[in-house]
């Protein structure tokens, strides 16, 4: 069973990823800001992580950054599950070192077999 780091602010948001994955034979962890995330990425070492832009106490680019410098967790994809959108933003993701991008809301039909495409 794969484990996924789910690293989200809203606990809305939190809750329906949560569900989807554990529906989709998922192992959740979760974190509710960029430092607890960071933390937790290097205690469990997670197939795959989710990680939210706007979080509280460290962005999500500053948490994609750090996560890229160490070389444990250097190759654990990191998809951005964001709602922003705008000119640009995907690319920050990506220079950050996101290996993917999925804009908010999410669709819940297609979120499985999207993040499936990393693992």
């Amino acid at each position: 069973m794969k484990n996924v780091l789910v690293i989200e602010d809203n606990e809305q948001n939190l809750y329906l990823v949560t569900f989807i994955l554990k529906q989709g034979g998922f192992q959740v962890i979760q974190a509710l800001n960029g430092q607890d995330g960071l933390k937790l990425a290097f205690e469990t070492k997670p197939d795959l992580i989710l990680l939210d832009i706007q979080l509280p106490v460290m962005d999500g680019y500053t948490v994609a950054k750090e996560l890229r410098k160490n070389y444990d967790l250097n190759n654990i994809p990191i998809i951005a599950v964001t709602s922003y959108a705008m000119t640009g933003d995907r690319e920050k993701a990506f220079e950050a070192g996101c290996t993917g991008y999925i804009e908010k809301p999410i669709n819940p039909d297609t979120f499985i077999s999207e993040i499936r495409k990393y693992l």
